[in-house]
């Protein structure tokens, strides 16, 4: 037996008089409780935002020679690791 229910979710928003007016006469002119047309405008609205497109990056290094070899770009903690053994370290001794 397949059984499926749907889930709401009870949410209290404010609105100020001149919108609570234009979201009451929006949801009776579509023949819609005004749940019902919060709930699709707002779903309407996530639906039709435009996808954030990333800019493509570059890596820019000075000299134009990149990184030195013992540098490993893809684990820059093991870096700071051995910058703290270079500094702390050496006291010690």
């Amino acid at each position: 037996m397949n059984m499926s229910y749907a889930v709401h979710m009870r949410t209290t928003i404010s609105l100020d008089d001149r919108l609570a007016m234009q979201v009451r006469r929006e949801a009776t002119a579509q023949c819609l409780s005004v749940s019902a047309f919060i709930a699709k405008t707002l779903d309407d609205a996530i639906k039709r935002r435009e996808p954030v497109l990333n800019k493509p990056f570059r890596l820019v290094t000075v000299g134009g020679g990149g990184p030195l070899p013992a540098i490993d770009l893809d684990r820059p903690r093991a870096l700071e690791a051995d910058d703290d053994e270079l500094r702390f370290v050496s006291r010690d001794r």
